[in-house]
C-alpha cells in the first residue's frame, strides 16, 4: 500500500531513477564545497589546530555533535507542532542530510533538500518550509538571549533592543499569520496546523540546550575568557552569521565577528586561528552528523 502525501505525491521508499540520481548530485556537490571549505585554508587550519591539544579538539567535536543534535531537535519539535512529527532517525536524516546544502553557495539548497526528503516521509513540502525557516528566529532569539546573559549588560546592552521585536516574531499567532499569508500569496492550502505557544517554547529549550553545547566547543578551543564568555561569543558570532543568506553557512561573516568578540582575551593572531578551528570542527561535525544519520535510517529500512 503505498503512501500519498497531502500534495498527492507519492511517499513510498521507492522512487524513480531521475530523482535518486538528483539527490545523489546534490550530496556529492555538498560534499565537495565542505571538503573545499577545508581545504582552501589548510595552512592556517594547521596552524590553528598545532595549538591545540588532542584532548581538546576530541572534546570540541563531541560538543559540536551535542550542538548539531539540539539543532535537529529544535527543527523536529517545530515540525511536530506543525502536524508532523517524525521519528528521531529519519529526522536526523532529513536534517542533518539536508544541512550539508547550506555549504553549497545560495540559501535554498538546505531547504529545497529537506523538502524534497521529508517528502518521501509524507510531510507535505509547505510544513518542510515552514518549519525550515523557523529555525532561524528561534535560534536569533535564544542566541542573543544567551549573549546579553553571558556577556554582560555593560558591554551588550543594545541586545535588549531587539528583544520586543523578537518576542512578537515569537509569538504563535503572528508567525501563523506570516505563514499563511505567505501561502495564500504562493496559491497554497493554509497549514492543517497552527504553531502552539509550547511547540515554540519546546523548540527555544532545545535551541539554548545547543547554545550551551556550542559554548563547550568553543571553550575546547579558546579557554582563555572562562566558560560563559565562550558560551556567548561563540552565540553572537554565529547570529551575526546566520543573518547573511548569501554566504555559504555564514562563511567568514562569523569568523570576522568571532576575532572582534575575542579582542579581549587573545590578539588577533591567536584569535584568527581560533575561529579558523571552530569552522573546521564544525564542519567535521555536520559530515559527521549526516553520516552517521544516513548510516542508521540505511539500518532501519534494511
Amino acid at each position: 500500500m503505498s503512501l500519498v502525501d497531502e500534495t498527492g505525491a507519492s511517499a513510498v521508499p521507492g522512487r524513480s531513477l531521475p530523482r535518486r540520481l538528483l539527490r545523489f548530485g546534490f550530496l556529492a556537490v555538498a560534499l565537495a564545497f565542505g571538503v573545499w571549505a577545508v581545504a582552501r585554508q589548510w595552512d592556517a587550519v594547521v596552524a590553528g589546530f598545532a595549538r591545540l591539544s588532542w584532548p581538546a579538539l576530541a572534546g570540541s567535536l563531541v560538543a559540536v555533535v551535542a550542538a548539531l543534535l539540539g539543532a535537529m531537535l529544535t527543527w523536529r519539535t517545530l515540525l511536530a507542532d506543525l502536524g508532523s512529527p517524525l521519528q528521531l532517525r529519519p529526522a536526523a536524516k532529513v536534517f542533518f542530510v539536508g544541512q550539508l546544502g547550506k555549504y553549497i553557495p545560495g540559501a535554498v539548497w538546505p531547504v529545497l533538500a529537506q523538502m524534497e526528503m521529508g517528502r518521501d516521509l509524507g510531510v507535505p513540502r509547505p510544513r518542510s518550509a515552514a518549519a525550515f525557516f523557523l529555525m532561524m528566529p528561534v535560534q536569533i532569539a535564544s542566541g542573543l538571549l544567551v549573549t546579553l546573559v553571558t556577556l554582560g549588560w555593560d558591554r551588550f546592552g543594545w541586545v535588549l533592543l531587539f528583544i520586543p521585536l523578537l518576542l512578537v516574531l515569537l509569538e504563535p499567532k503572528v508567525i501563523n499569520g506570516v505563514i499563511g499569508f505567505g501561502l495564500r500569496k504562493l496559491g497554497r492550502d493554509p497549514l492543517e496546523r497552527p504553531l502552539t505557544r509550547r511547540g515554540m517554547l519546546t523548540a527555544l529549550g532545545w535551541a539554548l540546550a545547543g547554545w550551551a553545547a556550542y559554548g563547550v566547543h568553543f571553550y575546547f578551543i579558546a579557554p582563555q575568557g572562562g566558560l560563559l564568555f565562550a558560551v556567548g561569543a561563540f552565540a553572537l558570532s554565529w547570529c551575526l552569521g546566520i543573518v547573511t543568506f548569501v554566504v555559504p553557512a555564514g562563511a567568514g561573516v562569523r569568523e570576522v565577528a568571532m576575532v572582534a568578540v575575542l579582542a579581549p582575551v587573545l590578539d588577533s593572531a591567536a584569535a584568527i586561528a581560533v575561529a579558523l578551528s571552530s569552522r573546521i570542527v564544525i564542519v567535521l561535525g555536520d559530515l559527521i552528523c549526516a553520516g552517521l544519520a544516513g548510516i542508521a535510517s540505511r539500518r532501519d529500512s534494511v
